[in-house]
């Protein structure tokens, strides 16, 4: 298939590359051309607007980073919607609201094309493995449709419902994450005055029956900071992490839920924010809270 993606930042070039590596043709857009390098090297096309990205593909695979980002490049005179939508498929991978999915998904239809919402978890090493987990929101032929692409892109696709329903699950698969960076700083807290080096440290809780999946990819990054050495991880910053704590407690508001560990994250977060700034890698907050004065 000949697939567009619009949004080259670290998970849409892993991305982008997987779908180039099974066979697809890619076209892609992003606001800061430079992103496009990697993949224009490796035999992606590059065009200059979201409406020249919709004309030239059969399919379109958004990932932006907010719903702000969304509504600027899928609207405007030059935006996604502007081109030749009618009869193709667009697939939004963003983490944003629920509402904000299902009003997208609205004007997409309005102009002839199909819709799905499928945010993914995981980071850039199963991105470009095609082993993600996708979220999918969609009406059912719509998934049937989208599920053979996005099955080369993820190991396991779950349809959690219309559109919306992926939003939401989304928000519940990051929330133990979220709270799993703030708890190892706390635990590491406790080992601070242990003769142990930190990465031995790191490897052993990695086995433990406390720790998250994730650690063992993040591991690098967080023993280089403690032990206070440069390091270049960035999968997922702080402000990012921020944003989508504060989504998962609005969702939580609405649906009349009371998230009182979420809560309590949130103000960690902002504390580790106002210390380390918020462009640092989210997994750096266990650090934070690890060497965080008494």
């Amino acid at each position: 298939m000949h697939i567009g993606i619009a949004g080259i930042g670290n998970m849409g070039a892993n991305i982008g590359a997987r779908l180039m590596e099974v066979g697809h043709k890619l076209t892609v857009w992003n606001r800061t051309a430079e992103k496009t390098k990697v993949l224009a090297d490796a035999g992606a096309a590059v065009v200059r607007t979201p409406a020249e990205l919709t004309n030239s593909v059969e399919v379109v695979i958004s990932l932006l980073i907010d719903a702000t980002a969304s509504e600027a490049v899928y609207h405007g005179p030059q935006g996604l919607l502007a081109g030749a939508t009618s009869g193709k498929l667009f697939i939004e991978m963003a983490t944003v609201t629920p509402e904000a999915q299902i009003a997208l998904a609205e004007k997409v239809r309005a102009t002839g094309a199909a819709y799905v919402e499928c945010p993914v978890s995981g980071s850039l090493i199963p991105a470009r493995a095609g082993k993600l987990l996708g979220l999918m929101g969609a009406e059912p032929a719509d998934a049937v449709r989208a599920r053979p692409l996005l099955e080369q892109i993820c190991r396991r696709v779950m349809h959690a419902g219309p559109v919306g329903s992926g939003a939401v699950l989304k928000l519940a698969v990051n929330l133990p994450l979220m709270i799993y960076w703030q708890a190892l700083g706390e635990q590491l807290s406790l080992c601070k005055d242990l003769t142990i080096d930190p990465k031995e440290l790191l490897d052993f809780l990695s086995e433990t029956s406390g720790a998250a999946n994730v650690l063992k990819q993040r591991m690098p990054g967080i023993v280089a900071k403690l032990k206070k050495e440069p390091s270049s991880q960035r999968t997922f910053n702080l402000d990012g992490g921020i944003k989508d704590v504060k989504q998962m407690l609005a969702e939580g508001r609405r649906r009349g839920l009371d998230l009182p560990l979420l809560k309590q994250t949130l103000a960690c977060y902002e504390e580790a924010k106002r210390n380390v700034g918020g462009d640092d890698e989210v997994s750096n907050v266990s650090v934070y809270w690890a060497n965080r004065a008494k």
